[in-house]
């Protein structure tokens, strides 16, 4: 019960933050912009859409995990309110759950705001709207739930700037990581599952 009223406060509070409104607005200006650049592309107007606005999601998203995430334990430090608040019956364990539960939910609700957005403008173009993208969109959610666990990690020991410096960093070397590995991750797959042999003819005599 703690950990869901340090929950509940947390998303009030983050709900009335401006940078939230502005990452927000953004991402819904950059979903809509995708119809503008697939007349752009020749081909697979459908498929630009989708692209562009999973990747606005996804961008503005972790914008949102970090910018809000490192503020949610430094801010309560500047005011010197942890002090009232670790001085209660709260572990500190409950503390910083009950922060990131609260972020959690935020981010929750504006991805379904940006996903909402995105169904429009896919079903307006007449883009296939199937299972496929509803698990994008669910394992986004699961990328934000990690990068805001980092920045909250940070954000206990370092400053707000340096914390956000580090979280974007780490999650800049995962991505990278991430286009050159899947290549080799998806021909290793490919060799396993479409083995090739190769016989020696033999010769006659």
């Amino acid at each position: 019960m703690k950990v869901m009223a340090i929950a509940v406060n947390t998303f009030k509070e983050t709900i009335r933050d401006k940078i939230l409104y502005n990452l927000l607005f953004f991402a819904l200006l950059m979903i809509g912009s995708s119809y503008f650049l697939s007349e752009l592309s020749l081909t697979d107007h459908q498929k630009i859409i989708v692209d562009v606005g999973l990747a606005g999601i996804s961008i503005f998203g972790v914008l949102m995990a970090i910018f809000i995430g490192i503020g949610l334990v430094s801010k309560e430090i500047e005011r010197k309110s942890i002090y009232t608040i670790i001085a209660k019956p709260i572990s500190r364990y409950q503390f910083l759950l009950g922060k990131y539960f609260g972020l959690l939910i935020t981010l929750l609700l504006n991805i379904f705001i940006m996903t909402l957005g995105q169904t429009i403008m896919m079903y307006l173009n007449k883009a296939s709207i199937n299972l496929i993208f509803f698990q994008a969109i669910l394992f986004i959610f699961m990328e934000l739930a990690f990068i805001t666990a980092i920045a909250i990690l940070f954000s206990t020991f370092t400053t707000a700037t340096l914390s956000a410096i580090l979280t974007l960093f780490l999650f800049i070397i995962g991505a990278v990581l991430f286009l050159f590995c899947y290549p080799l991750w998806r021909f290793i797959y490919f060799c396993h599952t479409h083995p090739r042999h190769y016989y020696i003819p033999e010769k006659g005599f």
